[in-house]
This record gives structure tokens, C-alpha cells and sequence, in this order.
């Protein structure tokens, strides 16, 4: 019995530990939703929505979306996907050099976390270190309309996330 409460204990330390980096980040957000993203069936990313005491989503406040990796996918895959989306839901993305100073090549269980600070800006830490601070008109809410906006890829993803 005490090595499976050690093992649970072990287990829960990732979560705990991202948790308390968002609110490092973010004080006050708690976890608000969570959601796997699946393409063809297969796990892409893990996500969660945190947002100030776990509250439903509101866009005038700052919130954070941690994203973990289930796959390696290379810098130029990541840019050029979140390029599309946007311009795919009609949001008028950044320059491709910008967003490649924010992305990096993930690997399986590598998580980037995207903090918004106000409309026009969005901090990105992979692993838990600062790899950009974007600051473009609208930022925050097309890039992150992607996962939470209502013409996301899944209805079904968003509503998870979003604790619906």
C-alpha cells in the first residue's frame, strides 16, 4: 500500500507542478478544462485551459493554454499549422518570422504554454522557459481561437477544454 501511494504521489507531481509554474506565470488561474486533440485518431497533444479560479473562459481576461506533445513535430510543421488555422478562421496571422522565434521542434511530452498579457500579446514558454513575447494586434484571440473559438477543427476538443 505505501508504494502505491508513492507511485500516485509521483504521478500527480507533473500536474502539480505545471499547475503551480501557470500561476507563477498567471497568479490566481487554476485549471479550468482539459482536452486530447486527435488527428486520424491519434493523440497530437494533450491541452489545458487555465484561467483565474478556474472561472468559464473570458476573452477581456489574461488565460494560458498549456499544450503537451504526444509526437515529435518539427519548428516548420508547428509555424506552418498555426499559420494556416488562422488564416483558415479568417484571423489575420503575424509574419512566418515571428512566430518561428516562438516555436521550436517538439518532441513527445514537451508542453508549450501560452500566456495572454492583454489583447495584442501572448508569452510562450516551452518547457518552462520564455522562448518569445508576441506582440501583434489581436493576438491574443486569434491565435488562440484556434483551440477555443467556435470554428475550432473539434467542437467537441473545445468544449472540453473549455469545461463545457
Amino acid at each position: 500500500m505505501p508504494r502505491l501511494l508513492a507511485l500516485l504521489c509521483l504521478l500527480a507531481l507533473p500536474v502539480a507542478a505545471a499547475a503551480s509554474h501557470v500561476q507563477s506565470l498567471l497568479p490566481g488561474a487554476e485549471q479550468r478544462g482539459a482536452a486530447t486533440f486527435r488527428l486520424l485518431g491519434l493523440p497530437v497533444y494533450q491541452a489545458r485551459l487555465f484561467t483565474p479560479n478556474a472561472a468559464p473562459l473570458d476573452w477581456s481576461q489574461d488565460f494560458g493554454i498549456e499544450l503537451t506533445y504526444q509526437r515529435r513535430i518539427s519548428q516548420s510543421d508547428l509555424v506552418d499549422a498555426t499559420l494556416r488555422e488562422m488564416e483558415r478562421m479568417g484571423n489575420p496571422p503575424p509574419p512566418a518570422a515571428k512566430f518561428a522565434t516562438c516555436f521550436q521542434e517538439v518532441e513527445p511530452g514537451d508542453s508549450y504554454l501560452a500566456i495572454s498579457r492583454g489583447p495584442d500579446r501572448l508569452e510562450f514558454r516551452l518547457n518552462g522557459r520564455k522562448t518569445c513575447d508576441l506582440r501583434h494586434k489581436g493576438i491574443k484571440r486569434d491565435f488562440m481561437s484556434i483551440f477555443l473559438g467556435p470554428d475550432s477543427r473539434s467542437a467537441r476538443f473545445t468544449q472540453a477544454l473549455l469545461g463545457q
